[in-house]
C-alpha cells in the first residue's frame, strides 16, 4: 500500500502527517469510514479538486476501501499548528459554539459529533485539530455553497449554512488555536448523535 499511495505523501506528507500548507491537511488517523467518504466524494465529483478528481477517477471502491484503511492505521507524530491571528474574544466565540452549540439556531456543539477531545468519531466524523484556520473556513464555506457535500442526509450542509460568517470564522480561529495531539477517534456513538448524519453510514 505504500507503493500505491506515494502520489499522496506529495501533498498530505508521508504517512499522511500532513504539511505546511493551509489547503493539504493530515490524513493519518482520522477514521476509515470518513477517509474512504471522502475518496468516493472526490472520484464521483461530489467534492471538486481536479487533482483529486483526476487521480480517483477510475478506481473501484475496493481499493479505496483500502487506501482509507492504510491511512487510518498511520500514526505519526501531528505537525504544530502557527499561531493564529485572532482577537481574544473572537476565539472565545469560537470555543464557546465549539462547546456549546448556538441554541438560538438549534445548532449542536461541535463536540458532540466530533468528540470532546475534538479526535473524531468512528466510523465516519473527522477529527478537527491540527487544521488551518483558512482550511476549517473554506470547508464550511465549500458546504454553505453545494461545492463540498457528504451523504444524505447532509448534517454539515444544514450546520455550515446556519453559521454566520462571524461564527464561521471564530469556530475556524478557535480550533487551529487549540494544541495538537495524536488522539484517535472515539467509538462510534452508542446513543442517538444530534441530528441525524449521513457521514456515519457505514462504508461499503
Amino acid at each position: 500500500m505504500e507503493a500505491r499511495v506515494a502520489a499522496c505523501t506529495g501533498c498530505h506528507g508521508a504517512a499522511g502527517r500532513g504539511v505546511d500548507n493551509v489547503y493539504f491537511p493530515r490524513l493519518a488517523g482520522k477514521p476509515a469510514g470518513y477517509l474512504y467518504n471522502q475518496l468516493v466524494a472526490f472520484r464521483d465529483g461530489r467534492r471538486k479538486y481536479v487533482p483529486m478528481n483526476y487521480l480517483l477517477a477510475y478506481l473501484p471502491d475496493s481499493y479505496l476501501v483500502k487506501m482509507a484503511e492504510h491511512f487510518a492505521a498511520q500514526n505519526p507524530p501531528p505537525l504544530a499548528n502557527p499561531p493564529v491571528k485572532a482577537s481574544l474574544q473572537q476565539i472565545q466565540e469560537g470555543r464557546r459554539i465549539v462547546t456549546q452549540g448556538v441554541p438560538g439556531k438549534q445548532l449542536p456543539a461541535c463536540a458532540s459529533c466530533h468528540g470532546a477531545d475534538l479526535a473524531g468519531r468512528e466510523p465516519g466524523i473527522p477529527g478537527l485539530l491540527g487544521l488551518r484556520a483558512d482550511y476549517v473556513s473554506a470547508q464550511l464555506g465549500a458546504w454553505r455553497y453545494g461545492v463540498r457535500t457528504a451523504l444524505a442526509p447532509d448534517c454539515m450542509q444544514v450546520i455550515a449554512s446556519t453559521l454566520s460568517e462571524p461564527e464561521v470564522a471564530a469556530v475556524s480561529a478557535y480550533l487551529a488555536s487549540q494544541p495538537v495531539t495524536a488522539a484517535r477517534p472515539a467509538k462510534a456513538a452508542t446513543i442517538a448523535l444530534p441530528m441525524p448524519c449521513g457521514s456515519q453510514v457505514h462504508r461499503k
